[in-house]
């Protein structure tokens, strides 16, 4: 098959109780990919879908088709009622956006989008999600990693006051990045109000009521369990969320699972190190 290359388009997709996600889609209703599962990708919490703009047009020019949505309540996608932001309910809008592509996917989900995608993956079966791959997450993922992401998301909810002051914030939270010169970058995470630069999420998802930790783990695990999919769990070495330990509990429980750890990069293994990420990803959907 001939390779194939474009820019991403802005689409729209429906969610649960028809709540609008936004996506960038490379080479929709392109014939040279559609002999091929279309990329279904799945952003962590505080995230949106430009987290995966590198990583996504690697996949576009090996000639897949490419989705990247923004979850609800992030980036451009409607912010939830009633600040509905249960794991159940973003399965669910993963669910409507499974029915609207129409054709068999790999998932690949960051933190939060990789819990979702074991959930949905399960739920949908293989005849619709073909392969799995989980970013720098596992059912038993380390409570001191996930406090210091809520940490951080939370000391900054009322903005900043420039972008260098937001800048300072992430080289402060993220020590293993070389610190850009250049703070511009940040604006595809950061939105100008009222003389103000906040974070593209609904201070609400942080807010809102949580779970029982036990029973979601539990549940988490059991679908990861019942998967009989291919799988790839990606760890950054430097990551404080999924510990050795934690690897060796998933695989052993999931032991069809492939393993691939990154030496220079942290929970944030796709912008940490792009080219190791994307080159384990591309391996692993082409197999």
């Amino acid at each position: 098959m001939s390779t194939i290359s474009s820019t991403p388009e802005t689409v729209e997709f429906s969610g649960a109780g028809g709540i609008t996600l936004i996506a960038d889609e490379w080479n929709r209703g392109s014939d040279s990919a559609a002999d091929r599962p279309t990329i279904l990708m799945l952003h962590g919490g505080g995230q949106n879908r430009l987290s995966w703009k590198n990583t996504g047009q690697v996949l576009a020019d090996e000639g897949f088709r490419v989705v990247a949505v923004d979850t609800r309540g992030h980036g451009d996608s409607d912010r939830a009622p009633g600040a509905d932001y249960a794991i159940e309910t973003l399965t669910a809008d993963v669910m409507h956006v499974l029915d609207a592509i129409g054709q068999p996917v790999v998932l690949i989900g960051a933190s939060m989008g990789g819990l979702t995608g074991i959930l949905a993956a399960d739920l949908a079966g293989p005849n619709k999600v073909k392969k799995l791959v989980l970013v720098d997450v596992v059912p038993r993922f380390e409570k001191s990693g996930s406090a210091r992401i809520r940490d951080f998301m939370f000391n900054h909810i009322h903005g900043f006051g420039s972008l260098e002051e937001a800048a300072d914030a992430v080289a402060a939270y993220l020590p293993h990045r070389k610190k850009p010169r250049n703070p511009e970058g940040l604006k595809k995470n950061l939105r100008l109000r009222d003389g103000r630069w906040y974070w593209q999420w609904d201070p609400a998802f942080m807010t809102k009521p949580g779970d029982d930790p036990r029973l979601r783990t539990e549940k988490l695990e059991q679908a990861a369990i019942n998967l009989k999919i291919p799988i790839l769990l990606i760890r950054g070495k430097l990551s404080d969320v999924v510990s050795p330990d934690g690897v060796r509990d998933f695989l052993a429980k999931v032991p069809t699972a492939e393993f691939v750890e990154l030496s220079d990069a942290g929970h944030t293994a796709a912008g940490d190190d792009n080219d190791a990420f994307s080159e384990a990803v591309v391996g692993f959907v082409k197999q």
